[in-house]
């Protein structure tokens, strides 16, 4: 509610001081913003600070023409019903008040949208894609996927509520030399099993998983010996381990609440055939030259430092052509804008793709790579050593089964995505207010027992006239609550939910400060408890939403 009449207001603010402008595009960009200090009012605007160059006057001369010439826009707009007063601050700030029926005005339309208050059409409709996570089929998934896959999902379930048509898709790696040293491993780790001696590739996955694969081929297959074991080819041990893992981290997503949209497969999106035909229309467009036997794309042309090989001397495609293929796959079905979410250890990687989503015809910013940080586990004060290849690591799986899923999520957007992240394993579990998931539960659980407690008072809210909250931690919640809508869009913009965890946890926090100083039932004053029953009812629906966008449940008991 409140972003939409910030719109309004600054449309307002832009309309009312252009005239003081002997040119259009010499009138500064109106921003509109919320004051630090409450006791500035609801909305600020330092658009005199920012004229005094242009105008050559004291921006607080300049403040005072400009709020005369705003009130007068706003007697002639609906706007002026809301705004109470106008005042100036210094250096040169003017501060908007709202009346109150205008801050009630959240809640009526809290009450009125309900599961859908937050939601709206900012992004029209446009085709947007995020790819996250997709790890390569070698192993169970890590920490770090599990916090690519609470920020890829959450990024997901937002962009969707505000009005893009979005999809969630996992890319599966599920061709190249990792897939042939997953094969290579699980054939020597069946060798051992069957009571032969193997020297173990120093460069094989050595993962205790490995052994339970091999162990499921045996079974599969029916292998008895040494000699049946050889009679399987090598392709057969590496699909096979990419079918068995695929279910593995399909169901490991699942239980951690995210589903996607589309699962891509390299062999089939990006396979040799339509590689080598990609790279065919690259060389007819100019984009490739041979050099040393090896052919090349030309990425400086759109800003990398260096020109990069997408075909090697012996034939051999690098990674990088099949990536071009899979992006061009990507665009043809119609995406105006695609995410990438990626660890830090592919940061250099983007510039070439970059280069390449241009020669494919695209704009500069139709692809947006998220770098994720990595997140360090803590027991008991002490962080949790991992090691990928030796297969020492702590899984989502484990993660899930020590914490829950909604810490863990909860716990892995608890920073902006690109600071490195310290999750308590202990505090994640704690069921006191420390733990913030745990606080703002509580928060939305408290609520329903109030309401049911008011009922058995009946007790029931009201719904229109109000005129008793007048409170400043009453007033201050309501406008907590009327900055939901717009904490979404801020999400979209630094395309990160950081925001939203935030904005959870102060609005939790403004809730319980409202509780712990005003009673909400009491039947020797039924009008004022009615509208604070209307109220907090308020705040629990937009925890409740809040809370599904990030994907942790709304308990009602806790």
């Amino acid at each position: 509610m409140f972003g939409e009449f910030k719109e309004q207001l600054r449309d307002a603010i832009a309309e009312s001081v252009k005239g003081f402008f002997a040119e259009p595009a010499a009138v500064p960009v109106v921003e509109v913003e919320v004051p630090a200090d409450k006791s500035h009012g609801e909305f600020s605007t330092n658009i005199a600070l920012k004229s005094t160059k242009a105008l050559k006057r004291p921006p607080l001369d300049l403040a005072a023409q400009f709020r005369e010439a705003i009130q007068k826009n706003l007697m002639r707009s609906s706007l002026d019903t809301r705004v109470e007063r106008i005042d100036i601050q210094k250096p040169g700030f003017i501060n908007f008040y709202l009346t109150r029926n205008a801050v009630y005005d959240v809640l009526y339309q809290v009450h009125r949208e309900q599961d859908n208050y937050g939601r709206s059409d900012f992004g029209q409709g446009k085709k947007i894609q995020i790819e996250f996570v997709s790890a390569n089929p070698t192993g169970p998934l890590s920490v770090a996927h599990a916090r690519q896959a609470a920020v890829g999902d959450a990024l997901g379930n937002i962009f969707k509520f505000i009005g893009f048509q979005t999809t969630k898709e996992y890319y599966v790696n599920d061709e190249g030399n990792h897939i042939n040293i997953l094969g290579r491993s699980i054939h020597d780790r069946a060798v051992e099993r069957l009571g032969g001696s193997v020297q173990f590739a120093e460069d094989g996955y050595q993962g205790e998983y490995i052994y339970d694969i091999a162990d499921s081929f045996i079974r599969k297959h029916s292998v008895k010996s040494l000699a049946d074991l050889e009679r399987h080819g090598p392709q057969e041990f590496s699909q096979f381990g990419v079918d068995d893992l695929m279910d593995v981290i399909r169901k490991e997503l699942e239980d951690f609440g995210v589903r996607f949209d589309v699962w891509s497969y390299q062999s089939e999106v990006a396979s040799d055939e339509k590689v080598a035909l990609g790279l065919k229309e690259l060389q007819a467009q100019g984009h490739i030259y041979e050099q040393d036997g090896a052919m090349w794309f030309k990425t400086t042309v759109y800003g990398d430092d260096k020109d990069r090989v997408v075909r090697k001397s012996d034939g051999s495609y690098t990674y990088f052509m099949p990536d071009i293929v899979y992006h061009k796959n990507k665009f043809s079905r119609g995406y105006e804008k695609v995410f990438n979410i990626w660890g830090p250890d592919h940061h250099g990687y983007i510039p070439r793709l970059r280069a390449a989503v241009q020669a494919l015809g695209q704009k500069p910013d139709a692809l947006q790579v998220l770098i994720v940080q990595l997140a360090t586990l803590f027991r008991e004060g002490k962080p949790v050593q991992m090691s990928t290849r030796r297969g020492q690591y702590i899984t989502l799986r484990e993660v899930i089964e020590e914490v829950g899923v909604d810490a863990a999520r909860f716990f892995f957007l608890m920073r902006l995505i690109d600071a490195h992240l310290e999750f308590d394993l202990e505090l994640a579990k704690k069921e006191t207010p420390e733990n913030p998931v745990y606080y703002i539960q509580y928060a939305h659980a408290r609520i329903y027992s109030i309401v049911e407690k008011a009922g058995e008072s009946s007790l029931h809210m009201k719904t229109t006239g109000l005129s008793c909250l007048k409170e400043t931690e009453e007033l201050d919640l309501i406008k907590k609550i009327g900055h939901f809508p717009e904490i979404l869009l801020t999400c979209w913009r630094q395309t990160d939910a950081f925001a939203l965890v935030n904005y959870l946890q102060e609005l939790a926090a403004t809730f319980h400060k409202f509780y712990d100083q005003h009673r909400v039932v009491d039947p020797e004053n039924r009008d004022l408890s009615s509208e604070r029953l209307f109220l907090i009812d308020a705040a629990r629906i937009v925890i409740a939403n809040g809370l599904r966008l990030l994907g942790v449940s709304t308990p009602k008991k806790m």
